[in-house]
């Protein structure tokens, strides 16, 4: 009798169970054909992603392939015939899935963790494409798994973003192989607006801002209540979405699709206070904006630097798009939107 209770017991337990498969079946072909090869540095601490609590029991997510290392080069070839001349490697530093409650939210949500960095390889020399470092949020009242929910943005999360890799510009400093797991330890020690003091002026790209150099002959106009109406070229009007950043007496704004937000610094960086539905609107198509990851020649000569187009935001818009407003950093390598909420 106590067999049967325990097998009843147990059966009731793994139906209760999901399981999210990350399956990693989209194309992924270079249309552009400037690759030759994908590979992958696994520098997860924890190979396990993690469960989260669903509306019965608890969900986990997987590979559907564990052995990635030898899976992203097989999924790679199976979409290119590699005639390019770009040697791309990708580095997953993250990837975990858990609950949070986010402030000022009664429910609990769930929520998967990624951070994920791909490269330009010649010879023992890495040039940083991009990277992703962002939490994706799924709200359980509008998903019936929230699992397969994650794991269909994780999958789609990785695929946009290597077709983004083979075409992104690439950072003009190389990383040598022996530093390549330390490499924003490396790379970070150029950014000169992490100094204690910022240049005035008018900022077009996440390049420019890092080195601290300004555009001549940029300005930005105020009107009587302080805000931001018009940015010029010395008297002819552009458009204030051609500005990255705008410095004045010292503090930082950054564009943004509701206008320039202040940028606050702490010992991570720097960083706007704003939200999901605020940064991430939906297209007139309907499909989410991901700024310009779409720009871009990897296959362009290696200094060409990553450009305004990289900067908006790139590739931060997965998931729920939710009103809280939290914490936004800015990444200091690459200029993009890093959310930890």
């Amino acid at each position: 009798m106590k067999k049967i209770i325990l097998f009843l017991l147990f059966s009731v337990f793994l139906s209760a169970q999901k399981i999210g498969v990350i399956e990693l079946k989209q194309s992924i072909k270079d249309k552009k054909a400037f690759s030759k090869s994908l590979t992958l540095i696994d520098n997860r601490e924890n190979k396990e992603i993690g469960k989260v609590t669903e509306k019965e029991g608890f969900g986990e997510v997987k590979f559907a392939n564990e052995d990635l290392k030898t899976f992203i080069p097989n999924w790679y070839s199976e979409d290119n015939k590699g005639t390019g001349n770009n040697d791309i490697v990708l580095m997953l530093e993250e990837l975990k899935i858990y609950d949070e409650q986010t402030p000022n939210e009664k429910i609990m949500f769930g929520k998967a963790k990624i951070k994920i960095s791909s490269f330009l390889k010649r010879n023992d020399k890495y040039y940083l494409i991009n990277r992703f470092d962002n939490v994706i949020v799924c709200d359980p009242r509008k998903t019936s798994s929230i699992v397969k929910y994650l794991s269909q943005n994780i999958s789609d999360v990785i695929t946009e973003f290597i077709r983004a890799s083979y075409t992104n510009l690439v950072l003009s400093q190389y990383i040598p192989e022996n530093e390549i797991n330390n490499y924003y330890s490396y790379l970070i020690k150029n950014n000169k607006s992490l100094a204690p003091e910022l240049k005035d002026g008018v900022y077009l790209d996440f390049k420019t801002f890092s080195n601290q150099e300004p555009a001549f002959g940029y300005f930005i106009e105020k009107n009587k209540k302080g805000r931001f109406v018009r940015m010029k070229n010395k008297e002819e009007i552009v458009s204030l979405s051609n500005a990255f950043i705008y410095v004045e007496a010292g503090k930082a704004y950054r564009f943004t699709p509701v206008g320039f937000l202040e940028m606050k610094k702490n010992e991570k960086g720097f960083y706007i206070i704003a939200s999901r539905a605020e940064l991430f609107a939906e297209t007139k198509t309907g499909g989410v904006m991901i700024g310009a990851m779409a720009g871009g020649i990897v296959g362009a000569a290696i200094g060409a630097a990553i450009d305004s187009g990289s900067n908006k935001g790139a590739m931060n818009g997965f998931g729920f798009k939710s009103a809280t407003m939290t914490n936004v950093y800015i990444d200091s390598l690459t200029g993009s939107f890093n959310f930890e909420q």
